[in-house]
């Protein structure tokens, strides 16, 4: 996917419907001129309701869509009919979008399976037609409710992929080119920091036509979490992976240090993220003798499963795959 294409924030106002006044009608028929009350009631108004699908993986749809306005319901009529409910409007998206108030910030609405509808904005209650007011004191009532006005306002839609393993690691550290080599996509790999501008997703195939997936996230920098570098816009997106995969090259300075940077970040901007099962695997092996290998293993962070890959000559790419099954399953 372009990444021009990819959009994962999104803002726009939404109005619901009004609801339809209640009716103040009579019964009037040929032999019967003093009917009692049959007003009827308003029809609701339209409400705006997120629906997932499955086929979408960006709000790319919406970037553009700042207004988006529900019917009013329609006036109740005489022999007590109800009025048209006012038309709703469907916005689609992707599985794992996040609806937020603009200005509380508070999260109204999560939206994870396909299909799953929520309503956003709730139209305006139709009104009650005098039909509902007769008593036996006041048999003839001259007043029905009017409708209930629509609701607006500003509303966030954010997105969280939803993935099995999240990469989380450095600026060129080698997640993309572990993505490419284990699935079918084709994440733009070069050897320079923040290669990768968006998300990444791809499919791992396993035994027996078995599969998960794996989300390549952009790289997070020490700071992130207060914004600096493009960590801290992507960082949400860890939060719905299941598995924290931490990748770390062998060249690195220091293997621990970076991982702890990482974690640091990572419990800044979510505490809950450190509950996640963690793996580490120390990227770009190839690079490295046996006898180095070993005295790497030495320095290697404790109470995390760990292992050397490469991408290059496929070395401890099986192994890897088998701890993500396990750990998954």
């Amino acid at each position: 996917m372009p990444a021009t294409n990819f959009i994962d924030h999104v803002k726009i106002h939404c109005k619901s419907g009004d609801g339809g006044a209640g009716s103040v009608h009579f019964r009037r028929e040929k032999f019967v001129p003093k009917g009692g009350p049959d007003g009827g009631n308003g029809g609701r108004g339209g409400h705006i309701i997120l629906k997932g699908n499955k086929q979408l993986w960006t709000l790319l749809h919406l970037k553009y869509r700042k207004h988006v306005i529900a019917g009013n319901g329609k006036p109740g009529e005489g022999g007590k009919r109800t009025g048209a409910a006012g038309e709703d409007v469907i916005l689609e998206v992707p599985q794992g979008t996040v609806a937020r108030n603009a200005e509380t910030d508070e999260k109204l609405i999560e939206i994870i399976e396909d299909k799953q509808e929520k309503i956003l904005v709730p139209g305006g209650i139709g009104g009650l037609g005098n039909d509902h007011f007769k008593t036996a004191t006041n048999q003839s009532p001259r007043y029905a409710q009017p409708g209930e006005s629509s609701q607006e306002g500003w509303f966030i839609l954010e997105l969280k992929i939803l993935a099995d393993v999240g990469l989380v690691g450095f600026p060129n550290a080698g997640k993309s080119t572990l993505l490419s080599v284990v699935s079918a996509a084709k994440p733009e790999i070069a050897d320079y920091p923040f290669t990768t501008l968006t998300p990444n997703l791809g499919v791992v195939p396993y035994f027996d036509y078995r599969s998960f997936v794996m989300a390549d996230i952009p790289g997070i920098i020490e700071g992130a979490a207060e914004g600096k570098g493009i960590g801290l816009r992507f960082l949400r997106h860890i939060e719905r992976n299941s598995i924290l995969l931490f990748i770390i090259p062998a060249d690195s300075d220091s293997i621990v240090k970076e991982y702890e940077t990482l974690l640091n970040e990572l419990k800044k901007y979510n505490k809950e993220l450190l509950d996640k099962k963690r793996i580490l695997a120390v990227s770009k092996s190839d690079l490295l003798d046996e006898e180095l290998m070993n005295e790497l293993k030495k320095e290697l962070p404790d109470r995390v499963e760990s292992l050397f890959i490469s991408s290059v000559t496929m070395a401890g790419i099986p192994e890897l795959k088998d701890m993500l099954w396990k750990a998954l399953n």
